[in-house]
């Protein structure tokens, strides 16, 4: 009996639902996406390039001042910092999740996913607790004698990075942990009674594979660093000023508007470009890899 399904159908509970019907129900999505999110950002857009006629003045502001380029600097460089703190405290908590079951592989988890159900803010304040002049970390190295007087911790560079790694670390866990679980665990084995040490069979098997996830987690964890409010406005203070922290000090205090929408212009245009040549770096990449 020839099957009546089209590739265009959808499944949902068991029945068969058109292509028609399924995108209904995207429809409520779309008008909140729409309202909360499109508008205003086409509107604050369009401030920066039509207030009061058609100008790139607020773009051209933004890198001929110094203070704002080392402000834009000084946010990539945080990221990339990020990117790379939470690749190596990530990878091998993944590794480790990806090898571990029963109890210890739900410890694992937990300790990864309960960190997602706790307020940024909350996390925020409780590395304050540590770094501030007499917070944790400063009685500790004084009473231990590492240092005589306690140590500036607290907004700097250093404490921004370190605490929007551990805010951060999750994003990088999870595509991380997908990538090694689906890698079979006959691969290193066959390399293990092949001669390959642990390290050869970790360097040509298991990282090579686990590429995909971390390629993942570095891009999302990079992205989310761009544009980071909280952490870096508490930790950092205005020493450490990001540009989302710059964008809201536009809009809430300078209320320029369109230079505010200029700035938004200029992370998002590196965003997209980003995103773009990361697509088009895991096509190149799977192609290769079916050719070979």
């Amino acid at each position: 009996m020839k099957s009546t399904t089209r590739p265009s159908d959808f499944w949902l509970g068991g029945r068969r639902i058109s292509e028609a019907a399924s995108l209904a129900l995207l429809v409520p999505f779309a008008v909140v996406l729409l309202i909360a999110f499109i508008l205003p950002l086409a509107t604050l857009l369009h401030e920066s390039l039509f207030e009061p006629a058609f100008n790139t003045a607020n773009y051209a502001r933004a890198f001929a001042e110094p203070v704002y380029v080392r402000v834009m600097g000084r946010t990539l460089r945080v990221a990339v910092f990020v990117t790379v703190a939470a690749l190596l405290l990530g990878y091998p908590l993944a590794l480790a999740m990806s090898r571990a079951k029963g109890l210890a592989l739900t410890l694992l988890a937990a300790a990864v996913v309960l960190p997602l159900w706790t307020s940024v803010l909350v996390r925020t304040y409780a590395w304050i607790v540590l770094l501030q002049r007499n917070g944790l970390i400063n009685q500790a190295l004084t009473s231990l004698g590492i240092v005589d007087a306690p140590a500036k911790l607290l907004y700097t560079e250093g404490a921004v990075v370190l605490a929007m790694a551990h805010v951060l670390l999750p994003f990088m866990v999870l595509p991380i942990y997908s990538a090694l679980r689906g890698i079979p665990e006959d691969y290193a084995k066959a390399a293990l009674m092949l001669g390959a040490s642990r390290w050869s069979t970790f360097r040509e098997v298991t990282w090579p594979l686990s590429l995909p996830g971390v390629a993942s987690g570095c891009l999302m964890v990079f992205l989310l660093a761009l544009g980071f409010f909280v952490t870096p406005a508490l930790v950092g203070g205005p020493q450490q000023m990001m540009v989302a922290t710059l964008i809201s000090q536009q809009v809430r205090e300078m209320l320029n508007w369109p230079f505010a929408g200029a700035l938004v212009g200029i992370l998002l245009a590196f965003v997209l470009a980003l995103t773009l040549a990361f697509n088009r770096f895991i096509r190149i990449e799977r192609f290769v890899g079916t050719r070979t």
